[in-house]
């Protein structure tokens, strides 16, 4: 059978990408330190995929193992010497961390195997499998890096499904029935089930990242502010909804701009989305969806990005600036990283975070306009 390994037992992992390769014909092993889902996966050794649907259809992905890196470190080694596809779904941030283990696995692997390995990370982040080829190269020695070409594969892609936090004590996973995995390369691969290929990813992850991705952090952090519970909930509020429209209104604009998008077809990808984002079956709160607000203000990241890509084309972004606005009011107290943007902004003001996180200057017109909006959220 053949074999694939990902980074990432949580729910994304198991609720997408795990569940396309199981379907597809490959033995899935889940690679994670979460010691729970891990001797799960190899108790049970299958689970459900439940979609968010009022009927709930349900299925059974089989085929699937876990190791925890942290405890079995020769045994993820071996894996990766056997399989065809590494994909992770850990979070941008956690690539740097499971890079040099990669590598030994790459190592190994060059060393007994002349079969292909492809890597994909599959993360919302621009670039994802290039920044964690980076980190694996900077792990190679350099005979290894020789031996790399026609061996070892490199693809970005762009991956898009809601799946919200949900019981831990069960490996089954609810997840909306609305998926897209977008992967870019020239190369005839092996087949997956759900994955498309593309020759050129960019209009696919930016038309992502800034239409889902931006639009779900715009409904968050604006339904935080009101103490709404639910994205669904948030979105029965006229108020709101209106705010999400007018912000991906703005990041469309650039979007049609920069590639030539239809002006009406990209209208209609934002009502479908606008749509998922009310389905009550998914119950996602907003702190989930706002979790993490650093790394959503990053330069590269769903608000800032497009806001500065905005500015660059001569377009409006104002609410963008007060989508950026609504991020740094978001003080839930059981995020760390939200508790952190409070303590800066305390401590040296709004302007202070845009500089730290976002990488804006204190004296540009967007860092000028967020501050307006801020002051305006606030009273």
């Amino acid at each position: 059978m053949k074999k694939a390994v990902h980074f990432g037992a949580g729910n994304i992992g198991r609720g997408f990408i795990g569940s396309l390769f199981s379907q597809s014909g490959y033995h899935v092993t889940f690679v994670d330190i979460a010691d729970q889902i891990i001797n799960k996966l190899n108790e049970e050794k299958k689970y459900n995929v439940v979609l968010a649907t009022e009927e709930k259809e349900t299925v059974t992905i089989e085929n699937v193992s876990g190791l925890n890196n942290l405890h079995q470190v020769e045994d993820v080694i071996q894996t990766i010497s056997e399989a065809t596809y590494l994909t992770t779904a850990i979070g941008p941030n956690i690539l740097p961390r499971i890079a040099p283990l990669i590598a030994r696995g790459i190592t190994s692997r060059l060393s007994s195997s002349n079969e292909k390995l492809y890597v994909i990370a599959c993360e919302n982040q621009i670039g994802a499998t290039d920044i964690l080829k980076e980190h694996i190269m900077e792990n190679l020695d350099e005979d290894t890096k020789a031996k790399l070409d026609g061996r070892v594969y490199f693809f970005n892609s762009a991956v898009d499904r809601i799946v919200p936090i949900q019981d831990q004590d069960s490996l089954d996973v609810l997840v909306e029935p609305y998926y897209e995995w977008v992967v870019e390369t020239k190369e005839s691969i092996p087949h997956v089930e759900g994955m498309t290929i593309v020759g050129d990813l960019a209009p696919f992850i930016e038309r992502k990242l800034f239409t889902v991705n931006t639009g779900h952090a715009v409904i968050a952090y604006f339904g935080y502010l009101q103490g709404k519970e639910t994205i669904d909930k948030t979105l029965a509020d006229d108020q709101i909804a209106n705010q999400v429209r007018e912000t991906l209104k703005e990041t469309g604009a650039y979007l049609v701009k920069q590639y030539g998008l239809n002006e009406e077809e990209h209208t209609a990808y934002i009502n479908k989305n606008i749509e998922r984002f009310k389905n009550p079956y998914l119950n996602d709160g907003v702190t989930r969806v706002g979790r993490a607000p650093i790394r959503k203000l990053g330069p590269e990241d769903r608000l800032v990005r497009p806001t500065t890509e905005a500015q660059k084309a001569g377009l409006a972004y104002s609410n963008l600036a007060k989508a950026i606005a609504a991020a740094l009011l978001f003080d839930y107290q059981e995020d760390p990283e939200a508790t952190e943007i409070q303590s800066i902004i305390k401590a040296d003001g709004v302007a202070a975070v845009l500089k730290k996180v976002s990488h804006l200057e204190e004296d540009s017109e967007i860092t000028q306009e967020v501050m307006k909006q801020y002051d305006l959220l606030k009273k």
